[in-house]
Parts: structure tokens; C-alpha cells; sequence
């Protein structure tokens, strides 16, 4: 199937089914209620502010991030990125480490070669942590390089209740991607094969919609599906007549 998979005959025909499936995707997250919300004055206060902090959401991370980034770097520009929440989506556990950050932020913003330092509010943009596949309370390190180059991600859990600001300054001594996972797979914002395809914001709109539906609504729907599914076989087989015998065997006697 691998094999199948990197053909040219299959690659030209998923190719030409892509645009298609593009602009469907398209239409119908350009028909659902947006439930994304960005304060653009509250960013910019935040940008502008001594911490110099951006706050990225579905319609700016990209140009955010590569920003900084000059034509033909070779050094990458790092990232760190928090993934915060509100009381849906962290419970209201969230606020001590985004303080936490927000203050190493400050410190890191009299001090060269510091990282660069952004916001991303889950409860403020579903769509965009679904995409990534982004938990609440965890840290994303960015290594950003010019366009087409790979992207490295590497992620670690912060601690929502202990996490001071001492702590994440200790991190960038020690190595901040030292026990740090490296983030890779389906869901890379710009390695993996969803983002390569222009499929990484849909999927993050259909993760969502998924997230919406009470687990006892989505066993429901699994279940008529299978139901479904089962009925069409017997079907299938009770209509289907005697099977044919196999090719080069004599056929059963009467």
C-alpha cells in the first residue's frame, strides 16, 4: 500500500481530487459560525507592551512566526509558544502559568538573543489547538527557518500549579528542548502531511465540530452506521445468489 501510495499514477490522482476536496472544505467552514475570537487591540497592547508578546490565532500565526525570520537564514529564530486556556478548556488553571510566562517574557525582552515569545488561547481558538493538536498548559518550542525548510517542534508539559518564572529561565539554561518531545507526525503546522496538503485548518474545524457532539451522541451515530453498514453486507448476501466456483476447481456436484 506504501508503495501504491508514492506512485506517480496515485500521487497525479489524489492531486486532482485535492482542489475539489480544498474548495469543499472551504465552502462549508465559510458556512459554520466562527468560533474563534481575537481581541485585535488587546494584542497589540500586548505586542507593544515591555514583554513584547504576540498573540497568534488562526488568521495571523504563520506571517507571526515567520516574521522575524530573514531570506536565507541558516540560524534558526526561536519560538517559544504557549498553549493557555480558560476556564472550558484548562478549568481555570491556566492563569498561574500564563503569568509565569508572561513575566519571563518581560525579562527576556531586555536580553539579547532570547527567544521570541507568543500566546495561543485555546478557549479562543479551538480550531487552531485542534489543528495542531496543541494541549492546554504545554510549551512550544519553534525552530523557524525561511520557507520551504523544515520546521522543527519540539513540546514539553508545563506544570499548571508550580510553574514559576524562575523555572522557565532555568529551562532556557539548561536547554529548553533537553526532555522535550519532539513534535512530528499528521498534525505538524508545517511538516506534516495535513499542512503540506492545505488540509490542516479543516481538520482542525472537523476535530472541533467532534468536540462539540456529547460522547453519548457520537456512540449513537457510530452505532446506526454500523448497523447500517451490517445490514448492507446481509443484504448483499442473501440477495447475492450461490458464489461461483473458483477458477481452475471443478464445480460441486448437485
Amino acid at each position: 500500500m506504501l508503495a501504491a501510495a508514492d506512485s506517480p499514477d496515485y500521487q497525479a490522482q489524489f492531486q486532482e481530487y485535492l482542489g475539489p476536496a480544498q474548495v469543499y472544505f472551504e465552502k462549508i467552514a465559510s458556512a459554520i459560525p466562527s468560533p474563534n475570537k481575537y481581541d485585535p487591540v488587546a494584542a497589540a497592547e500586548a505586542k507593544a507592551g515591555s514583554n513584547k508578546i504576540d498573540i497568534i490565532g488562526l488568521h495571523n500565526w504563520k506571517e507571526t512566526l515567520y516574521e522575524p525570520v530573514t531570506p536565507g537564514a541558516t540560524t534558526p529564530e526561536e519560538w517559544w509558544v504557549l498553549v493557555t486556556g480558560g476556564n472550558k478548556t484548562c478549568f481555570g488553571h491556566c492563569g498561574k502559568v500564563e503569568a509565569a510566562f508572561n513575566e519571563t517574557a518581560g525579562k527576556f525582552a531586555t536580553e539579547p538573543d532570547s527567544p521570541h515569545m507568543a500566546l495561543l488561547n485555546c478557549e479562543n481558538q479551538p480550531v487552531l489547538c485542534n489543528a495542531w493538536s496543541a494541549p492546554v498548559g504545554s510549551l512550544w518550542i519553534i525552530d523557524m527557518l525561511p520557507e520551504p525548510s523544515p520546521i522543527n517542534i519540539f513540546t514539553r508539559r508545563l506544570n499548571l500549579t508550580t510553574t514559576t518564572s524562575d523555572d522557565l529561565l532555568q529551562l532556557q539554561k539548561d536547554g529548553v528542548k533537553t526532555g522535550a518531545k519532539e513534535h512530528d507526525g499528521v498534525f505538524h503546522p508545517f511538516n506534516g502531511p495535513l499542512a503540506q496538503n492545505g488540509l490542516s485548518i479543516p481538520a482542525g474545524y472537523v476535530l472541533w465540530a467532534f468536540g462539540l457532539l456529547p460522547s453519548w451522541a457520537f456512540m449513537i451515530l457510530v452505532s446506526l452506521f454500523s448497523r447500517r453498514m451490517m445490514a448492507g453486507r446481509m443484504e448483499g448476501q442473501m440477495h447475492g445468489g450461490p458464489r461461483p466456483a473458483p477458477t481452475g476447481q471443478a464445480a460441486p456436484r448437485r
